[in-house]
C-alpha cells in the first residue's frame, strides 16, 4: 500500500541521519562540502521517489512496481555514493604527493637560477676583454706596418741631439705614427736608439716602422746631386718655378701645381681662408724669400715641404699676436704685405709704405681705391698670360685702380721685413707716396696737392740726372 507523505518526509529525515553517521564512520577527514553534497543527492533521490509515488496513487496496479523501483534505484544511488567516498579516499592522499615533488623542484630551480647568471656575466666578460685586445693589437699591428694609412710624402727635421723619444712624438704630431709608446719599444728592440740622423728626412705615414726608421738613420747618398736656389723677396710663384726647373730641381707645372694643393700639415694652414673666391694662385704669397738647398730630380712634394716649412717657422707665435691685435686674418697680412713689397724701394722705407695703406683701409669713405700700382701689373703681367680662359672679373678684383679694399689675394711672395713692417702699423698722417728709382728716395704726403708736388720734384731730380750723364 503506498505511503503518506510524512511517512516518506520521516524516511528521508532517516535516511540522511543514517547517511551522516556513515559518512563520519567511512572518513572523518572528509570535509563538510562531501558531505552536504552527498546528502544533497540523497534528498533529491528521495524527493522524485516521493513524487512519483503521489503521480501513481490513481493507480493501484503500478505501485507496488514503482515502490521496488524506487528501492531498487535508491539501492543503487547509495552504492554508488559508496563508491564515490571510497574513491575520494583513495585520491586524497594521492594529491599531496606531486605538490611535495613540485616543492622540491622549484627548489633546484632555483639554485640553477642564482648559477647561470654569474657564468653568464664571466662569459661575457671574457669575451669582452677577447674582442678588447684584439682590437688593440690590431690597430697597433696596422700602425706598425702602415696599413690604411696616407702615401702622402712629409718632410721631418731632426734637430741634433734628438732622442728616440722626441723623434717619436715630433712623428706623431705629423701624422706619421698613432702610438709613439709603441714606435720607441720597436726602435728599442731593433737596437736604433741613439742611431738618428739630424737634418731632414721625407717619410710616408703608409711606411712601416721598420722603414721609417731606416729613413731617419741613413745618410743621404752621395751620388744625389744638391743644388742650391734663391729666392729673392717679391719674387712671384710662377718665376719661383722656372728658377726650380732650371736647376734641375723638379718641373715648374709640377710645382706650381703641389704648392698650391697644400695640405701639408703645417700650422700657418689651418689658419687660412677656406674661401678661393677670385683668387688665381691659391698660395701665392707663402714661398718664403730665402736660399734653399735641393736635390736634383727631386719629388716636388717634398720641395713644397721644405718651403712650407720655412714659412711655417717664421710665423712665429709672437707674429700671430700682433696679427690678432689688429683683427686680420692672415690672408690679410701677407696681402698687404706683399703689396709693401712691391711698392717700397728699401727695407728702410717699408714701415711708412705700409701706414700709407694701413691710413687708406681704415678711411675708405675718403679713399676707398689703394691705387697701387704693382697690382695692376700683377694682373695683367702675371694672371692674364696663365689664364687658360680669360676671367675679366678676376683681373679686375686684382687691380687696386678698379676695385676697393685688397686684392683678391697676395701679389708675390714678400719677405719678413715686409710683413713685420704691416704688423707693426706705424701711425702717420700720409696718404700718398712716391719713390725716386734711381735713388730708391720716397716722398710721404698728406695732401693731394704735396703729393703732386713730389711727383713734380721726384721727375725733375730724374731728369737731371738723366741729363748729367
Amino acid at each position: 500500500m503506498p505511503k503518506d507523505n510524512d511517512s516518506i518526509i520521516n524516511d528521508i529525515l532517516k535516511d540522511t541521519e543514517n547517511q551522516k553517521k556513515e559518512n563520519t564512520e567511512n572518513s572523518e577527514s572528509d570535509d563538510a562540502e562531501n558531505f552536504i553534497e552527498q546528502s544533497f543527492r540523497a534528498s533529491e533521490f528521495k524527493l522524485r521517489s516521493a513524487e512519483t509515488v503521489g503521480d501513481f496513487q490513481d493507480y493501484p496496479e503500478n505501485s507496488g512496481e514503482e515502490t521496488e523501483n524506487v528501492s531498487d534505484n535508491e539501492q543503487e544511488d547509495t552504492d554508488k555514493s559508496e563508491e564515490f567516498d571510497d574513491s575520494s579516499d583513495d585520491e586524497q592522499p594521492e594529491k599531496k604527493i606531486p605538490d611535495k615533488k613540485k616543492k622540491k623542484k622549484r627548489k633546484k630551480r632555483k639554485k640553477h637560477h642564482y648559477r647561470l647568471p654569474g657564468v653568464l656575466i664571466l662569459t661575457t666578460l671574457i669575451f669582452a676583454v677577447a674582442i678588447s685586445l684584439s682590437l688593440v693589437i690590431i690597430a697597433y699591428g696596422k700602425d706598425m706596418l702602415g696599413i690604411g694609412k696616407s702615401e702622402a710624402t712629409q718632410l721631418i727635421v731632426i734637430p741634433e741631439g734628438a732622442t728616440t723619444e722626441e723623434i717619436s712624438l715630433m712623428l706623431e704630431k705629423d701624422g706619421i705614427i698613432k702610438s709613439p709608446e709603441f714606435f720607441q719599444l720597436f726602435s728599442r728592440l731593433s737596437k736604433s736608439d741613439d742611431e738618428y740622423i739630424a737634418g731632414e728626412h721625407f717619410v710616408r705615414p703608409n711606411m712601416a716602422y721598420e722603414t721609417i726608421i731606416e729613413e731617419l738613420t741613413s745618410i743621404q747618398s752621395e751620388e744625389k746631386v744638391q743644388v742650391s736656389v734663391t729666392f729673392p723677396e717679391g719674387i712671384t710663384l710662377v718665376d719661383a718655378a722656372t728658377k726650380l726647373e732650371a736647376a734641375n730641381v723638379c718641373s715648374a707645372s709640377d710645382f706650381i701645381f703641389y704648392f698650391n694643393s697644400g695640405g701639408y700639415g703645417f700650422d700657418f694652414e689651418s689658419k687660412l681662408s677656406s674661401s678661393t673666391t677670385l683668387k688665381f694662385y691659391r698660395m701665392e704669397g707663402y714661398l718664403f724669400p730665402d736660399t734653399y738647398y735641393f736635390y736634383e730630380n727631386m719629388s716636388p712634394e717634398q720641395v713644397c715641404q721644405k718651403i712650407y716649412l720655412n714659412f711655417d717657422q717664421k710665423m712665429t707665435a709672437e707674429r700671430y699676436k700682433k696679427m690678432e691685435d689688429l683683427n686680420i686674418t692672415l690672408d690679410q697680412l701677407i696681402t698687404l704685405a706683399s703689396i709693401v713689397q712691391a711698392e717700397a724701394p728699401t727695407m728702410e722705407s717699408m714701415t711708412m709704405v705700409a701706414s700709407v695703406f694701413w691710413n687708406r683701409l681704415n678711411n675708405p669713405d675718403v679713399f676707398p681705391l689703394l691705387q697701387s700700382d704693382p697690382t695692376t701689373y700683377y694682373a695683367r703681367d702675371v694672371i692674364k698670360p696663365n689664364m687658360e680662359i680669360e676671367d675679366q672679373l678676376i683681373l679686375d678684383a686684382y687691380d687696386t685702380y678698379k676695385s676697393p679694399g685688397l686684392p683678391p689675394g697676395p701679389i708675390c711672395n714678400p719677405g719678413i721685413e715686409a710683413i713685420d713692417a704691416v704688423l707693426e702699423n706705424f701711425p702717420s698722417n700720409y696718404y700718398y707716396f712716391y719713390a725716386n728709382v734711381n735713388t730708391a728716395q720716397t716722398y710721404f704726403a698728406e695732401t693731394l696737392e704735396e703729393h703732386e708736388a713730389n711727383i713734380e720734384m721726384v721727375q725733375q731730380q730724374i731728369a737731371e740726372a738723366e741729363g748729367g750723364e
